[in-house]
């Protein structure tokens, strides 16, 4: 299956974190970030998703003010994906577009380090994720890696493990998870979360694990509000839908459907003591950034890397699941002997 999908989520986010009025013309001034004051200097890694225009628009524009603590990207490396041709392919296109923005293209991550104060990790290949993501953590700089971390729960526990080792700040998530709602509701709004239902859309791609590519969008949904704690997973396939369900250690239920067919759309139900709450829809990339943008000014960071890794056992265990024919999977078992 072609990624029709991530085509659409990329575009319907760019043009949500635009904001109205804004559009090409803001950026005919060609300006340029590359003597931007030290301290709050961005550096992308990996030009080879829709992501790194979409972010550099909303961070580099004009009329951001101070929405984004005061951030600009300056500086990106391309390389990204060897393996995932369609944007492999589109890498020499992006970069002319992110370079407009006031960019500089630099040769190396090292070049790249020597120039930026925070990174975003922007690579759409989880498995150039480990091998990016040392040197930034050796160099002392806080990184946002895209979602997926790794394209496997190995690396993802080697990155974390590598992060604590150098001490460095780093966090990883969907942009899914500042969906609006989320944070009432895990403020108390309807009271204690007795059970979730999230859902997007699920293409596949060959170069990850099923879910790892795109179903980590809604399996962060449901982590968002339903938090840490799931014990088993058990996973149903066919070609036009998924459905994961959840079993938490306190015998609440979370649920995650994968569409790969009809109308496809992003969001949840919430189950609560006191009220049964959905999700607003997806509006785009701007409540991520600014929290990405918040943690490179504090140092706090927003989603715990346990949490992280949590979710990418989910989808490994949904994973084994569906190799063993639908059965149900300890979340342990495929964490055995995986430590940061």
């Amino acid at each position: 299956m072609k990624n029709t999908n991530r085509r659409n989520f990329i575009k319907n986010s760019t043009v949500a974190g635009l904001g109205i009025g804004i559009g090409a013309t803001t950026f005919n001034l060609q300006p340029d970030f590359k003597n931007y004051k030290k301290g709050k200097r961005i550096g992308l890694i990996g030009l080879d998703t829709g992501h790194s225009v979409a972010f550099t628009k909303s961070i580099n524009d004009p009329l951001a003010g101070d929405k984004y603590n005061g951030y600009k990207v300056v500086a990106a490396y391309p390389k990204g994906t060897d393996k995932i041709e369609e944007w492999r392919d589109r890498i020499p296109e992006i970069t002319s577009e992110v370079k407009s923005l006031g960019v500089e293209i630099v040769d190396s991550i090292e070049e790249l380090l020597d120039k930026v104060d925070a990174v975003l990790l922007t690579c759409v290949d989880g498995n150039k994720h480990l091998e990016q993501a040392i040197p930034v953590f050796k160099a002392g700089k806080p990184v946002y890696i895209n979602k997926p971390i790794a394209a496997s729960l190995k690396e993802a526990y080697a990155i974390a493990r590598e992060a604590k080792k150098h001490n460095a700040k780093m966090f990883s998530s969907s942009a899914l998870r500042f969906l609006g709602g989320i944070k009432e509701i895990t403020e108390g709004e309807i009271g204690r979360v007795t059970g979730a239902d999230a859902y997007s859309p699920a293409p596949i791609e060959k170069n990850h694990p099923d879910l790892y590519w795109y179903g980590v969008h809604g399996v962060e949904i449901l982590y968002s509000v339903m938090g840490r704690g799931c014990k088993s997973v058990q996973r149903t396939f066919t070609e036009d839908t998924e459905l994961v369900i959840g079993i938490w250690e306190d015998q609440r239920i979370g649920t995650y459907r994968g569409i790969r067919n009809g109308h496809e759309d992003y969001g949840g139900t919430v189950f609560g003591e006191k009220a049964i709450k959905k999700l607003p829809d997806y509006t785009g990339y701007d409540a991520m950034l600014v929290g990405i943008t918040e943690f490179f000014r504090t140092g706090i960071v927003p989603v715990p890397v346990e949490e992280t890794l949590e979710i990418f056992a989910f989808l490994e265990a949904a994973e084994e699941s569906k190799k063993r024919g639908g059965a149900v999977v300890e979340i342990k078992s495929v964490t055995e002997g995986l430590r940061i």
